[in-house]
């Protein structure tokens, strides 16, 4: 058998993944620890509001990935006009929806974060309006440079993201640096410089995509509106799109249930989702790695690679996995005691990272990886189905029961988290060994053929 991927080109693709999600997580804990020093209220406003940026960016990377499984297909097929022609419909969608949810989110902010957060103390409230304001006018940018960085993962070229990131984290950290604590513009000080950062990287990433040397590249004899390519990226993107989107807002009402529980334990749990993301760090690239590798296996309608790959990413996720939350465990004190909290949240965050890190050796690598292999297979609805079917009766629902009602506060609704975990599991592995995401990507046709 041919390897449409060798080792050589897995680690061009997968080792620059793995860096610029580590300078995300490292950034984005070093923009956490700054704004910690203004004070709990703007570290609990920060931490809310992102969620409900990670509900936006869910949506608009949704988008993205639809538009990577087609390309993929497309270059794994060898149609590599259509995968360009594909590129300038994936940015026209990309941006017209990014400029909806971005008007919506600055004219309705304050409802919004009152319909999530009603009861957070005002100096919380305040924090989160001002810092949701600013996140709004950079969603249409962030949208540009995630398409665009997605088409350049569906080429292998995952190195050129890495240094544009590079760029972009250091205008944001630098930026945070001088503005909380030269012009002390407290939570606007970490806003500002996320807005001009994404829009240095959109801009960057769009200019590079020009290049006719490129595989899959802009090309202005392919820039007209072609609705069927639309409608293919869109059936791969609005499934993906309204489960990444619902996984989020589900994500929303949990931390809407921990607010409930006082401001230590919303900064207990802002930080525990920073030091969380350390631990799947090389799952989150896999994540993007399934997308492209396994596309590519779909348009060339072999079998025998997608389980072949689908083993060896999923191994590679196992074993990074165990090692950096092991490490992190190992540190964790020292780790925690960077933030400057409170004993109480201090110790509320020991405990749920615990929880997370020491059950993701074990759980998160099927719950979230595999059922990538699915979605490149266009096996999008069923992913879809199960992820908002096991978030509001599982993660949701046991986050009411175990937080709320039997008082384990933040600790429950983290447990709620692991049996949603649990569910994803079952669905997804039976998904995978029945094969019936086989007749979705025309494999038995093919094969009859």
């Amino acid at each position: 058998m041919e390897y449409l991927f060798s080792s050589k080109d897995l680690k061009k693709l997968i080792i620059p993944l793995v860096f610029e999600q580590a300078l995300a997580i490292t950034v984005g804990m070093a923009d956490t620890m700054m704004v910690a020093s203004v004070g709990e209220a703007a570290i609990s406003g920060v931490s809310l509001v992102d969620m409900i940026n990670n509900l936006i960016f869910s949506i608009m990377a949704a988008l993205s990935t639809g538009g990577a499984v087609v390309v993929s297909q497309f270059i794994g097929s060898r149609h590599v006009k259509h995968a360009c022609r594909c590129a300038w419909q994936l940015l026209y969608t990309a941006v017209f929806i990014s400029l909806l949810i971005s008007v919506a989110a600055i004219v309705w902010r304050v409802p919004m974060l009152r319909l999530f957060f009603g009861s957070i103390e005002d100096d919380v409230m305040q924090d989160a309006i001002i810092y949701l304001l600013i996140s709004a006018f950079s969603f249409p940018f962030l949208a540009i440079y995630n398409a665009c960085a997605a088409l350049f993962r569906s080429m292998g070229n995952a190195a050129i993201t890495l240094k544009v990131s590079i760029l972009i984290n250091l205008i944001n950290i630098v930026g945070n640096a001088v503005c909380i604590f030269v012009l002390k513009m407290g939570v606007a000080g970490v806003a500002i410089p996320s807005l001009i950062s994404r829009m240095a990287g959109a801009l960057v990433l769009f200019v590079l995509l020009h290049n006719d040397s490129l595989m899959v590249h802009l090309s202005h004899g392919m820039d007209k509106p072609d609705f069927s390519i639309i409608r293919r990226i869109l059936r791969i993107g609005i499934p993906s799109g309204i489960e990444n989107g619902v996984f989020q807002l589900g994500r929303v009402l949990v931390v809407s249930i921990i607010s409930g529980f006082g401001t230590a334990q919303i900064a207990a749990n802002g930080v525990a989702n920073n030091l969380d993301g350390m631990g799947v760090i090389i799952g989150q690239a896999m994540n993007l790695a399934m997308i492209t590798v396994i596309g590519r296996c779909v348009g060339a309608g072999d079998e025998r690679q997608i389980r072949y790959y689908t083993r060896k990413l999923l191994l590679i996720t196992y074993v990074s996995t165990a090692i950096l939350d092991g490490l992190i465990l190992l540190n964790l004190n020292r780790i925690l005691a960077i933030y400057g909290l409170s004993e109480e949240a201090t110790s509320i965050a020991a405990t749920l990272v615990w929880l997370h890190d020491g059950f993701a050796i074990l759980f998160w690598p099927l719950s979230f990886v595999l059922p990538n292999m699915l979605r490149a297979c266009n096996d999008v609805n069923f992913t879809m189905v199960v992820s908002l079917f096991s978030m509001f009766v599982f993660r949701v629902g046991f986050s009411y029961i175990l937080g709320v009602r039997m008082g384990m506060g933040a600790v429950g609704v983290w447990i709620a988290m692991i049996i949603d975990w649990l569910v994803r599991i079952s669905f997804f592995v039976g998904r995978y060994l029945s094969g019936r995401w086989r007749r979705l990507c025309h494999l038995e046709e093919r094969a009859a053929a």
